[in-house]
């Protein structure tokens, strides 16, 4: 056994460090002269440069770096001579002190600058160009991360990233410890980045028996929340028992009890406890063959089914009209005096569909790309407009909503924006409180998930008509439901009109041509065409070298498209070589390079820089205006090292800012993965159809991957993998009840 020792040091630099892990590797002056400096590995969480640190760990040796010392636990003196403590606060420790300032404070007060910071800091206006406001900003910066560092150290020792235990910080303050310490569980429900997983890995430290009820409780609904990330409403109890069983490794037995007192009427403890509401058991259908199964649902997602079903209903049986006046209008006459205004005849499906909505109260219309589903809204709207109608607009997606203004001529916006999503999730605009609108249409709503919909749906005034436009065809909504396809079952009492004509202009398109025949199983052409390619390579990894090629320099090159801006690499999963994650790193390179004049931040794996194309991955309802979601598009427009702070421009036109800290948010965007490019539309995709993706390929993937083009789709990979995804229809159903409730 290696025996412990202890090392005395400064940190001079931080080589490496993994926000994730933890895991840093920093050079430590230990004074022995000569300008030797000794190597540090392992977690160093919150430690800056000009720290004094007692490191408590083993002696070891690597072959290429020699002699290094592994770090198990350390504390921090805070430096007492002038130059360290000059290059502790220019660390960028402290929002708002960089290393300028850092100069002038340390030049100003010397070696009792810290002492000022802790007990005077409004001193610090003494400093030339410090004023109030940046001086208070200082003092608040200073006290948090002292007590983020306290935080920190006991983190550390049960095996907590940096970023997590700076966000368990911002969430319970200084109960952190004690949270941690004797609720670890809560944390996976109430702290984004922490999973059960490492909650449970927290609660073994701090431990809480494997077989304790309060553990198996939050596995259970750990599977429920899993399961609902994969976009079921509920899971049948069996499935759900077995999946706890396999997670958590406890005995059957123990798992059924502890999900009869989650789902006992009286619930867990009420919220004083801090404990989640528990599960509701209910019969329902099945999704595959209609027989009964107990369905055990996560109670926001129950409330909502319910919630969901009754409120269409209640739209459908409203005693007011808000559209009277064309209950009995002479439709041939209205039709006559659209084809005037906009310059084209109405198709008879488009004709039923523009009747159906505006004299149903909830209508859907639905069809593929080329089908004049865009020109139908168009006309409801010119003749819901011509009587004079509140006409409210909406997407669940920035470029769905722009495209739906640029379509209609009037204001569209997101969900979001229109029901004023606060934080924490409550809309301003519901049931007590609706829009103000007479038509309230929605485009792209298979995006809708359940949860969305239903705070649209109470928001909807009664006695006016909801129209809902969107492909079932495509993939379903990334949050749990398939709304629009329930909305559309047989047995639903919502009128729907599906539009099959294709028109003869969209016919000239392999785009549009392209997409109906990987919809109805035939694959696509890839030969003759001027909008439609496909670059065949059997490796997978060649094929994600040529997709960057294609997207990065060939396309531009032929086409004069932006490649940030006008091209779209779109990818059936995230890992592998051609997934979007490895593609990321190399467009990144290949479109915003480093460089010397660049500022960067480095945050996990990943490298963040000015011109970057990035994603959000969860809902944040504190930032933005209205909060800001999963799948909003931006670029970085700025990066400060010294406030700690990047900015990005969403595709909302919105300047939207991010703590260094917060960085686990954004996800690169030169490449997504097709699940999150719906809602969107590009000038131009690029899809690697490789073997490597062959659990992912089925033919809604590859349809809403071309349906998400308006000029040019460029395939790169195997023809193998391409046959493989036209000929695979999607496998089972989601769970969920709506269509059941719907039709009751």
């Amino acid at each position: 056994m290696v025996q412990m020792a202890v090392v005395e040091g400064v940190l001079e630099r931080i080589t490496y460090a993994n926000e994730e892990s933890g895991y840093t590797v920093a050079r430590v002056d230990t004074g022995r002269g000569g300008g030797d400096l000794l190597t540090v590995v392992g977690s160093l969480l919150g430690a800056q440069p000009g720290e004094s640190l007692r490191l408590e760990g083993r002696w070891g040796s690597h072959p290429q770096y020699g002699r290094q010392f592994t770090v198990e636990n350390y504390t921090t003196v805070l430096p007492a001579t002038v130059q360290g403590i000059r290059r502790y606060l220019g660390s960028g420790l402290i929002k708002g002190i960089g290393p300028r300032i850092a100069d002038r404070i340390t030049e100003h007060f010397g070696t009792d600058t810290l002492d000022v910071i802790e007990s005077d800091p409004g001193r610090l206006v003494e400093v030339p160009g410090l004023g109030p406001k940046r001086t208070k900003l200082i003092g608040a910066a200073w006290e948090e991360q002292k007590a983020i560092k306290e935080v920190m150290v006991f983190l550390q020792g049960v095996g907590v990233s940096t970023s997590i235990a700076v966000r368990i910080y911002k969430k319970y303050g200084d109960a952190s410890i004690s949270v941690t310490r004797n609720r670890p569980y809560r944390l996976a429900a109430d702290v984004w980045g922490i999973g059960f997983l490492t909650a449970d890995r927290i609660a073994q430290a701090v431990g809480i028996p494997h077989d304790s009820p309060e553990r198996v409780k939050a596995g259970l609904q750990y599977a429920l929340s899993q399961s609902t990330d994969q976009g079921h409403c509920y899971l049948p109890e069996e499935r759900l028992i077995a999946d706890a069983v396999k997670l958590l490794q406890v005995d059957t037995g123990l798992v059924i009890d502890c999900l009869a007192e989650l789902a006992a009427p009286e619930g867990p403890e009420g919220e004083e406890g801090g404990q989640e509401p528990g599960v509701v058991r209910e019969s329902v259908p099945g999704p595959e063959d209609g027989q009964p199964v107990t369905a055990v649902y996560l109670v926001p997602f129950h409330r909502a089914e319910l919630s969901l079903a009754g409120q269409v209903k209640r739209l459908l049986g409203a005693d007011g009209d808000r559209l009277a006046a064309f209950r009995d209008v002479d439709w041939e006459r209205a039709l006559t005096w659209l084809a005037g205004r906009t310059g084209a005849q109405l198709a008879p499906e488009q004709r039923e569909a523009v009747r159906l909505a505006l004299t149903s109260k909830v209508a859907v219309l639905t069809g593929g790309p080329g089908c004049g589903k865009s020109f139908t809204v168009r006309s409801v709207v010119e003749l819901a407009r011509a009587k004079g109608a509140k006409v409210v607009l909406a997407a669940p997606t920035g470029r769905a909503a722009k495209r739906l203004s640029e379509l209609t001529g009037a204001d569209a916006s997101t969900v979001h924006r229109l029901l004023e999503l606060k934080p924490g999730g409550d809309a301003a605009y519901d049931k007590d409180r609706p829009l103000d609108a007479d038509l309230v249409v929605v485009d792209e709503a298979s995006m809708l998930d359940l949860l969305l919909a239903n705070k649209l749906v109470k928001a909807v005034p009664p006695g006016a008509h909801l129209l809902l436009v969107g492909d079932v065809d495509q993939l379903p909504s990334v949050g749990a439901g398939e709304v629009l396809r329930d909305l559309l079952a047989p047995g639903s009492p919502v009128p729907a009109v599906r539009l099959t004509r294709i028109f003869r202009q969209a016919q000239q398109s392999g785009v549009v041509t392209n997409a109906h025949r990987i919809n109805s199983g035939v694959p696509p052409l890839t030969h003759g065409m001027t909008d439609f390619f496909l670059f065949a390579e059997e490796d997978t990894e060649e094929a994600g070298r040529l997709t960057v090629d294609v997207a990065a320099r060939r396309i531009p090159a032929k086409f004069g498209l932006d490649p940030r801006r006008d091209v779209q690499v779109l990818a059936p999963m995230h890992r592998g070589p051609a997934g979007a994650g490895t593609l990321n790193g190399l467009l990144q390179q290949a479109i915003t390079p480093a460089r010397p004049d660049l500022p960067e931040k480095r945050f996990g794996g990943r490298v963040f820089r000015v011109g970057d194309k990035v994603t959000q991955v969860r809902n944040n309802y504190e930032k933005g205006q209205n909060g800001v979601f999963n799948g909003t598009v931006g670029v970085v427009t700025g990066l400060d090292v010294v406030e700690q702070r990047l900015t990005v421009r969403t595709d909302e036109d919105e300047e939207v800012g991010y703590d260094f800290d917060e960085l686990d948010e954004l996800a690169h965007a030169y490449a997504v993965t097709i699940h999150r490019s719906q809602g969107s539309e590009y000038p131009a995709v690029v899809i690697p159809v490789t073997t490597g993706a062959w659990m992912m390929l089925q033919r809604n993937l590859l349809y809403t991957a071309v349906t998400r083009a308006k000029r040019l789709v460029v395939l790169v990979g195997s023809r193998r993998a391409l046959g493989q995804a036209v000929r695979t229809v999607s496998a089972g159903r989601r769970c969920t009840a709506l269509d059941h409730r719907l039709a009751r």
